[in-house]
């Protein structure tokens, strides 16, 4: 089973990446590999931000429906 990293970690490990690779001193086969680790890790952190936010913008109508919050100071 694998163990699920949280969004802290993940952040930290691409700053060490960045760190890593603006220090120029990384031999050109490991700065491809850790520079193609550090998208990966973006679009994983981008999503996870992605999905909070999505979720941080809804509310429940009087219905116990999920509105967008956009949608529900409209309406108001």
């Amino acid at each position: 089973m694998t163990e699920k990293v949280s969004f802290e970690e993940q952040l930290v490990k691409l700053q060490t990446i960045v760190s890593q690779l603006e220090q120029g001193d990384v031999p050109l086969e490991k700065a491809l590999s850790e520079f193609q680790n550090g998208i990966e890790l973006s679009k994983k952190l981008q999503d996870t931000l992605s999905n909070a936010e999505k979720t941080l913008t809804k509310l429940m109508d009087e219905d116990n429906q999920e509105v967008d919050f956009d949608t529900a100071t409209k309406e108001e």
